[in-house]
């Protein structure tokens, strides 16, 4: 029986999913550039959007597949995952044999603990994964500045 296979797995700034179709704003990076801490000296959160396409043979449509998402670190050390559950059914009229497309739109808020290389890594229930590499980097954030009096 054939398999599903992750076609596509895109970062962006912004993602939806709706109707069948991605929504992708500022999509397609490899550099992302953060406040390195919060005024408190915490890692700055940073939200990122995963655009996926999923494509489904027919002989497996109606079956329900595991997708498993993470980032790690250069070293493989995993610092945030989400796993979510795959459901792809035959619509009304799709001639007979027509593979299936789904889109997925995934926001992941993460707290990078330094700046480096990581990547975005996508399972698809035992599939060989797809990977995204990119790179952190920290943007010096000015000093408040003083009101003037005149």
């Amino acid at each position: 029986m054939e398999v599903p296979r992750i076609e596509n797995l895109m970062l962006a700034n912004h993602v939806e999913a709706v109707n069948g179709m991605l929504y992708i704003s500022g999509g397609g990076w490899t550099d992302h550039w953060r406040q390195a801490t919060t005024p408190r000296g915490q890692p700055m959160v940073s939200q990122i959007g995963v655009a996926l396409t999923v494509v489904v043979p027919w002989t497996a449509s109606s079956n329900p597949y595991r997708l498993q998402l993470s980032v790690d670190d250069s070293v493989g050390v995993q610092i945030a995952n989400v796993g979510t559950q795959l459901n792809s059914t035959r619509p009304p009229g799709l001639p007979t044999g027509a593979d299936l497309r789904t889109v997925m739109a995934l926001t992941l808020n993460v707290a990078f603990p330094k700046p480096g290389e990581y990547r975005v890594v996508a399972n698809l229930d035992g599939q060989p994964p797809r990977v995204v590499d990119f790179r952190v980097h920290d943007v010096a954030v000015p000093p408040p500045t003083q009101p003037t009096v005149n």
